[in-house]
């Protein structure tokens, strides 16, 4: 009957089919009402909720919370918390005592009054009870690092979706700047083809702007290509299928110029916003509670068992017993050296990782100040090339300037254009890297500490 309700409070086996129709299924992406509700629901430590509208386009920090929702990779990722869960709760567990019954029948000659033996006795390991709190603790710890490390990767494939934004409206700025300039130079080879039988020009003329056009019609297919396989990669960071083209928002503005805060005010409380930094923190924990359970786990290995034996003489001796190991030759050495060397390996990753992730941002500050230079330069040489187009086209019309040097002129122009486009495309490059080296939700908005639980810094050497 014991045995009978224990088997009825066990977890029973439910089948999970791996079959192309529950995986299509998954790759569902969720309803766009389901994703309005999330997006303004959304708790996160670094995202903030929004307003998801698509009725306007996609901005940036849309693609940027709609990735974190709709993207099928961060659903592996997320799994790892119920196994964490999972580990948590096993440490917690004492463990089960040990029954043993047996029944011994005398055989050949034996004297009057022998019966049949039987006993049994019940056992109980206390060594795992000496070490639960410690195991408990480490466990705890490493739930926490694998918490915290799932918001980074989620922060982490947010940034990229909100950079694949940015580059996918760069890319068709930059096809439509391409695609305006291709119809003007065909139409400008056409003229010079009847001007050509009309011997107002030579036929080197002619073939330099047939040249100019052919050029012009391979960076539109170019453009147009690099816009196509962005499409592409922003979909995947939102989950959605490959051929799906999804309208952006009409007022996304690249930046002309990015004003950085000092170095100091960056690097202030880094450790903090930097969640990767926190999880680490968290698995140093967890490895300082093992080191600890390693340590206790040295001692001998007690057993305590309570019997109750019938003899074949039918005697009955009721009694408790005692197990335990002589710790002459295993004491759990090579463990703890390993688990301490662990430990030490835990914190210079981690002194390491705090480095690497300050000699960044000054990297990036160095880069983003080239930059804004690079921008300013190029805007500046704008309204040069424009002012010689305009004087030009006045100069065609009045005979004093060849077709061949105005259209010259319009290519520069435009190539200009084109250039300043992708050098504020490198800004938000530079930009978006910049939070993620930081761990910023903005760099020109107010500065938050992450809300997550965090273990006091490594300030010592183990």
């Amino acid at each position: 009957m014991v045995l009978g309700l224990l088997l009825l409070a066990c977890t029973t086996y439910h089948p999970l089919p791996l079959t192309s129709e529950t995986v299509e299924q998954a790759l569902v992406p969720p309803a766009p009402e389901v994703l309005h509700v999330q997006a303004k629901t959304l708790h996160h430590p670094i995202l903030r909720p929004i307003e998801f509208d698509e009725r306007d386009g996609l901005s940036p920090k849309e693609a940027a919370v709609l990735a974190v929702l709709a993207n099928p990779g961060l659903r592996a990722i997320r799994d790892q918390r119920a196994i964490a869960e999972g580990q948590v709760l096993q440490a917690g567990l004492l463990p089960n005592p040990r029954l043993v019954y047996f029944m011994s029948f005398p055989t050949g000659q034996f004297s009057p009054g022998t019966v049949t033996e039987f006993g049994g006795w019940l056992t109980w390991d206390i060594r795992t009870v000496i070490t639960r709190a410690a195991r408990m603790d480490a466990a705890a710890a490493h739930a926490a690092a694998v918490d915290v490390g799932v918001a980074w990767q989620e922060w982490q494939v947010a940034q990229a979706a909100k950079l694949s934004t940015y580059r996918l409206w760069t890319l068709n700025a930059q096809a439509t700047l391409a695609e305006e300039l291709a119809q003007l130079l065909e139409q400008n080879v056409a003229q010079l083809r009847r001007a050509l039988q009309m011997g107002l020009i030579t036929a080197l003329e002619l073939s330099a702007a047939e040249t100019a056009n052919n050029i012009a019609h391979a960076n539109v297919l170019e453009f147009k290509k690099l816009s196509r396989q962005e499409q592409i990669v922003l979909n995947r960071h939102l989950g959605l299928p490959s051929e799906r083209r999804i309208p952006l928002h009409k007022n996304i503005e690249l930046p002309t110029r990015i004003e950085m805060p000092p170095m100091d005010q960056l690097l202030q409380d880094l450790e903090e916003h930097r969640l990767d930094l926190v999880g680490l923190r968290h698995g140093y924990g967890s490895q300082e509670a093992t080191v600890r359970a390693a340590i206790l786990s040295q001692f001998n290995n007690i057993q305590l068992g309570f019997l109750d034996v019938r003899d074949v003489g039918n005697y009955y001796r009721p009694g408790f017993q005692v197990w335990t190991d002589i710790p002459i030759f295993d004491r759990n050495q090579g463990n703890i050296v390993s688990e301490r060397a662990t430990r030490q390996k835990l914190f210079d990753e981690y002194v390491s990782r705090v480095f690497q992730a300050r000699n960044d941002i000054a990297t990036l500050l160095v880069g983003i100040r080239w930059l804004n230079d690079q921008v300013r330069n190029a805007q500046e040489a704008k309204p040069i090339l424009t002012r010689l187009v305009d004087k030009l086209r006045s100069a065609l019309s009045g005979g004093q300037a060849t077709v061949v040097l105005y259209y010259t002129a319009l290519i520069d122009l435009t190539a200009k254009r084109i250039q300043i486009l992708a050098l504020q495309q490198q800004l938000v490059d530079a930009m978006i890297a910049l939070e993620l080296a930081t761990g910023l939700y903005e760099l020109d908005g107010p500065v938050t500490v992450p809300e997550v639980s965090t273990l006091p810094r490594l300030g010592v050497t183990p």
